[in-house]
């Protein structure tokens, strides 16, 4: 297997030319202080090349998406597709965070004209590709931010002209948007860490999330040239006690009801990090089998250890040839809360004005710093941007940068950014009132009265770091810990997002047409058709039918030969 390996390596390196493509995956598990288990597949694709030169040949990059990016002009693409909702209180900060339902934000080149039409063609291309509802993205859930939602990868395109952004927060993630996302990777799910990702165990989680994420990034240090990143992840948590049984053990078997026997021929690196930085002694699980390789990471701010299983050394599978790490606990141990978190909310009371509260903690014990927020909410909320507040600690607490951009009843939703500063250890409200609108009885969904759907709020901040970042992206370390660009030591950048908001809206009686329908059909069929009945039949007068007695009378009468009465 090892020569098998090294032959496609340097068969690559042969063939590859101008067009170089290199694949890592990675799979991280982490658990939890809540008993549960929260594991995160990472798999990255460098590709040396440019599209808007044309290509004749993808090599491990999927055709599929290579042709929409090429066709439509596109520098970076972000989408996921998220169940559930990420618990921050109870699981920490995730690596990759995403909303509720289905997220898609890009950034076109500098070169695309119509940039509305543009993303209108590619919203209904990238429903195909993901069996997803995206065509359903339109003007009326369609903003574009002024400051938030930056390029992530290398360019100068900061012109908020070319970015759109759009969220569909009922949007219900299944087996069909995991299995295109799955053919998209380069082993497919027949090798390599993709194999344990079977729908029925994944699904069967409290969260669930797969996202995609193209963009040009630096080849190395020098940044002399760049290259396309293709990188796609998945994160999902298992329960304690509907995946665990309520025992606190876990293993890659009973997790995803298989277990890793072979890397996926195509990568250069594929491996398994175990996260024990609170277990430096083993005193908290006991993780079996174990590992020498020990690799210390900056994550969020934090020094983080993991325990490493390299899946390319056939001597991390035994003599088994399988690999099925076992975690069993020993103790708990008490969760620290994380530095940045939100809240959402609506209260009221009555189907006509209600008031929206959005809630951002900073925990940090003696720093400050400042957050940016992005709230997009729809036309039929009217928001009252007079009754805007912001308080921290009981005092009004002035944002240094406010962008707002009102609604047009059934065109555009409202789009609200400030920039705002969270002192240390406090919560800070942002609160504003709304009207609620009727709309036409066209306009109602299926389920009215379920109630209608507002994307989660989106918080952008440089958190302080505990210890030096590294702010050299190109330097070989974790997929895990290289996504966001870090450009200062002493801070690192977060995204939170928040609950999204379930709001009724003043609902008509869908009954009382039914109910017209059956009146007016009763009064047609009494009245008209009796009417029709009277006016189209035919009388015609009969004799009456003789009695028994001369029906008796007449049978002896012909019998005999006498005429009949």
């Amino acid at each position: 297997m090892a020569t098998h390996r090294c032959n496609i390596f340097m068969l690559a390196f042969v063939l590859c030319g101008l067009t170089c493509v290199f694949v890592r995956e990675e799979l991280v598990i982490r658990p939890l202080h809540s008993g549960d288990i929260y594991a995160s597949f990472q798999f990255r694709t460098l590709w040396d090349t440019d599209f808007l030169r044309g290509i004749s040949h993808y090599r491990l990059f999927p055709k599929s998406l290579g042709q929409v990016i090429s066709k439509f002009s596109v520098r970076e693409l972000h989408i996921s597709f998220t169940q559930g909702y990420w618990r921050t209180m109870q699981w920490g900060q995730p690596f990759l965070p995403s909303p509720p339902g289905a997220e898609l934000w890009v950034w076109f080149q500098d070169t695309v004209t119509d940039v509305d039409g543009a993303w209108k063609e590619l919203t209904n291309v990238l429903s195909g590709i993901f069996c997803a509802s995206l065509n359903f993205i339109d003007s009326t859930n369609t903003v574009q931010p002024s400051a938030s939602f930056k390029p992530l990868g290398l360019g100068n395109v900061t012109d908020q002209r070319f970015l759109r952004y759009a969220v569909l927060p009922r949007e219900i993630v299944c087996t069909e948007n995991l299995t295109p996302w799955k053919k998209l990777l380069p082993c497919g799910s027949k090798a390599g860490l993709a194999v344990l990702m079977k729908s029925e165990k994944l699904f069967h989680s409290s969260f669930h999330s797969q996202a995609l994420h193209f963009r040009p990034v630096c080849q190395d240090w020098k940044c002399k040239s760049t290259v396309l990143e293709l990188r796609q992840t998945l994160n999902v948590v298992f329960d304690l006690h509907t995946s665990g049984q309520g025992k606190r053990e876990w293993s890659l078997f009973k997790m995803f009801s298989r277990t890793l026997t072979e890397a996926c021929p195509l990568a250069s690196s594929s491996k398994v990090y175990v996260d024990v930085t609170d277990n430096p002694q083993g005193e908290l699980f006991e993780l079996s089998p174990t590992t020498p390789l020990l690799s210390q990471v900056v994550v969020l701010g934090d020094r983080r250890t993991y325990s490493v299983y390299d899946l390319t050394n056939q001597a991390t599978f035994g003599q088994t040839r399988s690999l099925n790490m076992l975690l069993r606990w020993r103790a708990a141990e008490n969760m620290l809360r994380p530095l940045l978190h939100g809240e959402r909310y609506v209260a009221g009371y009555g189907l006509q004005t209600g008031e929206i509260h959005t809630l951002m903690y900073n925990n940090h014990p003696y720093r400050a710093f400042p957050v940016l927020l992005l709230d997009t909410v729809p036309w039929y909320l009217r928001l009252y941007i007079h009754t805007l507040t912001v308080t921290s600690k009981g005092r009004d607490n002035k944002p240094s940068y406010i962008h707002y951009q009102p609604s047009k009843d059934r065109l555009r939703p409202h789009l609200l950014e400030m920039l705002v500063q969270l002192p240390p250890n406090s919560v800070t409200e942002v609160t504003v009132q709304f009207e609620r609108a009727l709309l036409k009885w066209t306009e109602y969904t299926p389920d009215p009265n379920h109630g209608f759907y507002v994307g989660s709020s989106v918080i952008s901040a440089l958190v302080p770091s505990v210890v030096a970042m590294d702010t050299n992206s190109t330097r070989e370390c974790p997929l895990f810990s290289s996504f966001f660009p870090c450009k200062e030591e002493s801070s690192y950048f977060m995204r939170v997002y928040t609950e999204p908001l379930l709001v009724n809206l003043p609902t008509p009686d869908f009954s009382m047409p039914y109910n017209v329908i059956c009146l007016t059909c009763t009064v047609v069929a009494v009245g008209y058709g009796s009417l029709y009945n009277l006016l189209t039949r035919t009388f015609q007068v009969e004799e009456p039918s003789p009695g028994l007695a001369k029906r008796l009378a007449n049978i002896i009468r012909r019998l005999r030969g006498v005429p009949l009465l």
